[in-house]
């Protein structure tokens, strides 16, 4: 197993990027793939068409996401907490994954960076 963490510049609100993170219809949108999310702990998801599913743990608004990711045949959780910082050009964001795979983790690692804050940076600096 293995942790990762990193942070990204988001040209966007902390109220905006959380917004964009936590309402389904708005990941449709900087994704371009069926969501199913919501702000209720103790709820399930969905992104990328069921590419990644997991449980939502804690919401913190315009703040804090934990969730737990679900990996086949994992006997620890992994657990995702992105935390966002107000940055004088729009928002820090503070992601650490814990409890990957060793055989996922260059996947995950790199849709981090290429898919999920990519295309939130993609789509905020279109806006």
């Amino acid at each position: 197993m293995k942790d990762f963490k990193k942070y990204y510049l988001i040209p966007a609100s902390p109220e905006d990027v959380y917004n964009a993170i936590t309402n389904p219809v708005t990941i449709e949108l900087w994704t371009g793939e069926p969501a199913e999310m919501s702000t209720e702990p103790g709820t399930e998801f969905s992104m990328w068409d069921g590419s990644i599913v997991g449980k939502n743990i804690e919401f913190e608004a315009g703040k804090k996401i934990v969730q737990q990711w679900y990996f086949d045949g994992q006997d620890e959780p992994s657990m995702v907490t992105i935390k966002l910082h107000q940055d004088k050009d729009g928002t820090s964001a503070e992601l650490r994954h814990t409890n990957i795979p060793d055989e996922a983790y260059n996947d995950i690692t790199e849709g981090w960076t290429d898919s999920y804050f990519g295309g939130l940076i993609d789509f905020f600096s279109f806006g």
